[in-house]
């Protein structure tokens, strides 16, 4: 059995950027990272556009102007502008080549085919220049760059269809157990509702996994060993839950032996989710979790969060840690460092009732879990505590 801060740093060790590429439509590149510079394929704006509603100039010296017509937003049509003569324009509407300024509605007064305006104003005042946001050729946004919704509005705003993106790890979640049935059905005696699997998936597409795939195996060896090699054959993870204690009817262990899978660490100092494995195969990384499901979420928080971050080259790999003052005591059973379901606001933390690794009930009221390490048996109110802020 080896320490939390060991087991953290074994992880570290041994994961790694995948550094792949994949295309994906824009609009479903959402939490993406850009493989490679975008170069912009036009001037954005494409055209010198009307900053507001108004109208466009061709300035002189007077503040009367002619009115010769009207340019809409998608007009395509282009009047020519003497000195002294004007278009009503709107906003984002291109502006005619032969007009210089856009003077804002609410300082002109029409009269008829006659229009003044209220004072002077600069050459381009009110235009959006040509390539204004970005210039045909020049890059639109660098590698690296996360695609967030304004991101992925830019890209299409430039015509852009597809990217190419970092590629994220393929993922296989696999439980384990003849108790399990999946939720809706009837619930017979001694069966319960497997909600491990849906947890994690619901975990993982909330930090934008999405390539994840869903396995079930019941308590026979044989059957573990080959949906095991499926997922350790097609996958850049896999997360185990259940099967990994040292029960009659426990074969992870004993089937990730079979299949070559090297183990790294087995069982950590702590609570929740003493019996943690980890361990690869070539360049496939494997946690056997728990089966308590809120044990299994801790674990995957504390440590499977760190592989995932590895995978994608981020420099954060681990959850924001912070300090907060404890607005309540708790008495901490047991010699091992703890995970303790709380919440945290404004620099305070409230720890919860109900912490058994088999209750998720506390879990869904958390939004952090508080760290009590192994030589703290009391928390008294004030005490200063380290937080893990969880993703929300």
């Amino acid at each position: 059995m080896i320490s939390i801060s060991e087991a953290i740093s074994i992880v570290k060790q041994n994961g790694k950027p995948l550094l792949q590429s994949t295309i994906k439509k824009v609009e479903k590149a959402g939490g993406y990272e850009l493989f490679e510079d975008i170069v912009s394929p036009i001037n954005m704006p494409p055209f010198r556009q009307s900053a507001m509603d108004g109208y466009a100039l061709n300035l002189h010296d007077n503040l009367s102007y002619q009115l010769i017509g009207e340019v809409k937003a998608g007009d395509g049509h282009e009047p020519q502008l003497k000195k002294g003569e004007a278009v009503r324009i709107f906003t984002g509407a291109p502006v005619p080549k032969t007009a210089n300024a856009v003077m804002m509605q609410e300082k002109v007064v029409v009269h008829g085919e006659t229009i003044t305006i209220s004072e002077q104003i600069p050459l381009e005042h009110n235009i959006r220049p040509l390539g204004e946001q970005v210039k045909s050729g020049a890059i639109a946004l660098k590698k690296g760059t996360k695609l967030t919704p304004a991101a992925i509005g830019y890209l299409i705003s430039l015509g852009i269809t597809e990217v190419s993106v970092f590629k994220k790890p393929n993922i296989a979640i696999v439980t384990t157990g003849n108790e399990l049935i999946a939720a809706g059905q009837e619930l017979p005696y001694g069966k319960i509702y497997e909600s491990n699997s849906k947890m994690l998936l619901s975990a993982l597409y909330n930090l934008k996994f999405y390539d994840v795939r869903l396995y079930k195996v019941e308590d026979d060896y044989t059957k573990t060993v080959e949906t095991l090699k499926d997922a350790l054959d097609n996958n850049d993870l896999v997360l185990i839950t259940g099967g990994i204690s040292v029960g009659d009817y426990d074969f992870v262990g004993k089937a990730l032996s079979e299949l070559q899978v090297e183990e790294l660490f087995y069982k950590v100092k702590q609570k929740p989710g003493k019996p943690l494995f980890y361990g690869k195969k070539e360049n496939t990384q494997v946690f056997a979790l728990p089966g308590n499901p809120a044990a299994a979420l801790s674990c995957f928080y504390v440590y499977v969060y760190i592989a995932l971050q590895q995978m994608m080259d981020r420099k954060d790999l681990e959850l924001p840690r912070i300090k907060a003052k404890a607005i309540n005591g708790f008495v901490k059973k047991g010699d091992r460092p703890q995970f303790l379901k709380g919440i945290y606001e404004d620099g305070e933390v409230e720890i919860l009732d109900g912490q058994n690794s088999s209750m998720l009930q506390t879990f869904a009221l958390s939004n952090a879990l508080v760290f009590a390490p192994e030589d703290v048996s009391t928390i008294t109110i004030g005490d200063a505590l380290e937080v893990i802020v969880l993703p929300q």
